[in-house]
């Protein structure tokens, strides 16, 4: 009889080799949270962020969410519209993949064509004829514009409205002497064509006399006729800019100190404006109400702060009011921007009732700007006092930095 034997592997592991694996995996865990964390609790500003993903994101809204759990469990069927259709997975999944709508050519064409991407914003509440071909606009001015040491002559300034001055009557309601609403300018040379003589060249309508700050004086003086207390900053943010060598670009980099230094040196201030001037021309930023001439408004929110919701709700609350007032046409509407080619915050981020309004466009008269700054008072102080008689501010105080 033949005995066989078998041959067979051996294998020796050693305890402390298993400890080490089991150690590198807990560390590696505990690593992956850390980072996670941290990534997540910074400040917006300096978070990692993707366009592509966050486009992509944008993609999966909650109809959609709903119709994909609805697959698996009817119930969630139920919750949506009587009227909504299912999505098709292949549109889903090619939107997802590509980040290209194919409702919205501006996805496709705004990665080609160039200086597309200007209008390559959000229109979260459409004003009367707004659409993506007229949406807020605002381009840098050349270079020579910005840091000339000469600046082109005025003209038609004896047609300026006089300064405003403020009625001797006192308001029913007054905040004292308490500063409620603070306005600022970041591009504080923006300006208009009627009052630059021999300018033609809408991107050139900057002067650091005549510009937005005057409808800053003029809204200052409807607010404080209606009892709010108002502070005007006329700080030369464009002027700084040249001194530092700085690009256009950086505008918000440099008005952000200043409004902080607002918010630190008066906690009362609520309210935080920052005034511009579209670059469209004067057809798509005029309009005519009980047979005046106004200057068209619209309402301009970062996409990329923390207090965008409540920023957005208070754009909204006054569209709706100046819709409701002086008809619709007036207000342009709410747009959002975000992305590389633009700021994302527009210092919206440093409190949660900070808004940037457009006033008018190049083409359009102080007469004109005037009346809308004069209806803009008039709505948001209908909206700050009905708010205050509920026993709250309107909306929330500044955030304590």
């Amino acid at each position: 009889m033949r005995l066989s034997k078998r041959s067979g592997i051996i294998v020796a592991v050693q305890g402390t080799h298993l400890v080490k694996a089991a150690l590198a995996f807990v560390f590696f865990l505990i690593g992956i949270f850390s980072i996670s964390g941290v990534m997540t609790s910074l400040r917006p500003e300096y978070r990692i962020s993707s366009d592509s993903v966050n486009e992509a994101a944008m993609n999966l809204n909650g109809q959609l969410l709903f119709s994909l759990m609805g697959w698996e469990n009817h119930q969630f069927l139920k919750a949506l519209p009587k009227d909504s259709e299912a999505p098709k997975l292949s549109t889903v999944m090619f939107k997802l993949s590509t980040n290209i709508n194919l409702d919205d050519p501006r996805s496709l064409l705004g990665r080609e064509l160039p200086g597309f991407s200007l209008f390559d914003g959000k229109i979260l509440v459409a004003g009367e004829g707004t659409n993506y071909t007229n949406m807020p606009m605002e381009s840098a001015p050349p270079v020579e514009i910005l840091k000339a040491d000469k600046e082109a002559a005025l003209q038609n300034t004896d047609e300026l409205p006089p300064a405003p001055q403020n009625d001797t009557g006192a308001p029913l309601l007054t905040t004292g002497g308490r500063k409620a609403v603070y306005i600022y300018f970041t591009h504080t040379r923006e300006s208009y064509l009627p009052y630059l003589k021999g300018v033609t060249d809408p991107d050139k309508a900057y002067h650091s006399k005549v510009n937005v700050t005057k409808v800053g004086d003029q809204l200052k003086a409807g607010l404080e006729k209606r009892g709010i207390g108002t502070t005007v900053d006329k700080t030369d943010v464009m002027a700084n800019l040249n001194k530092k060598g700085l690009g256009f670009g950086k505008a918000y980099q440099e008005s952000r100190p200043v409004v902080e230094a607002a918010m630190t040196g008066d906690r009362n201030l609520q309210y935080f404006i920052d005034i511009h001037r579209d670059g469209y021309r004067k057809e798509k930023t005029t309009i005519q109400i009980n047979g005046k001439s106004y200057a068209k408004i619209a309402f301009v929110i970062g996409g990329e702060n923390a207090n965008h919701e409540k920023n957005l709700a208070l754009a909204k609350e006054l569209h709706h009011l100046l819709d409701k007032k002086y008809g619709k046409g007036l207000s342009r509407g709410v747009v959002e921007k975000k992305g590389a080619t633009t700021n994302g915050k527009f210092n919206q981020d440093l409190s949660r009732n900070a808004i940037l309004i457009e006033f008018g466009g190049v083409d359009n008269t102080f007469e004109e700007l005037n009346r809308s700054a004069d209806a803009l008072a008039d709505v948001f102080s209908e909206f700050y006092w009905q708010a205050e008689s509920v026993g709250a501010p309107a909306q929330q105080p500044p955030d304590k930095k």
